[in-house]
């Protein structure tokens, strides 16, 4: 789902899709097993790229960095953080290009998202002030939220039915209700989405 939004909101993420994962592929790969046979979200491996480091920042455009921080901020994804000492970036580095690619929103939408946490880990923190104390930035920011949360509705039509359960029988729902993550998405023109400390 995060991925759709990703997607519509411009990011450089690579191409995706739901595959199918079987059982003979899980059983080569123990290490993947808790992921389980049956539907999975699959991303096109990009070649020549390296986890991103603390010597790649300068080489990323600041409107990027400032286009992550705020997607991440948007999506509630506390997974994206970086420091001198160490972190998961979750982005990538194609070092021919000299592009950054961004992957991995599994923890999108976390209920447990800690603002503070968020403004001091984040890889790209330092842009916050630079969009949070910025009027023109904020509106242009909200405006582009707004139409990225067009896409909600076919992003959640992409869902595979079992992933709307937590058992194989489909009769336990998943602890995830889709509703509440657009009102919580929808916030993104109201004065209360921009109180984070940078």
């Amino acid at each position: 789902m995060a991925g759709h939004l990703a997607l519509a909101f411009g990011l450089p993420i690579p191409p995706f899709a739901i595959v199918e994962a079987p059982q003979s592929l899980v059983e080569l790969f123990p290490e993947g097993g808790e992921l389980g046979a049956g539907p999975a979200f699959g991303s096109r491996v990009v070649a020549h790229t390296q986890e991103l480091s603390m010597s790649h920042l300068g080489d990323v455009p600041a409107q990027l960095k400032r286009d992550v921080v705020m997607f991440d901020w948007w999506v509630r994804n506390s997974d994206r953080t970086l420091t001198s000492l160490s972190g998961n970036p979750n982005l990538l580095w194609d070092a021919d290009a000299k592009q950054l690619v961004v992957i991995d929103h599994n923890v999108a939408f976390d209920r447990e998202f800690n603002v503070q946490s968020f403004s001091e880990m984040h890889v790209f923190h330092q842009e916050v002030p630079k969009v949070f104390q910025d009027l023109v930035e904020r509106l242009s920011y909200a405006d582009r939220l707004h139409a990225t949360l067009a896409a909600w509705p076919a992003a959640c039509q992409n869902v595979p039915d079992e992933w709307w359960f937590a058992d194989e029988e489909r009769t336990v729902p998943a602890d995830f209700d889709p509703d509440a993550v657009r009102v919580s998405l929808s916030r993104c023109t109201h004065e209360d989405f921009w109180r984070l400390a940078p």
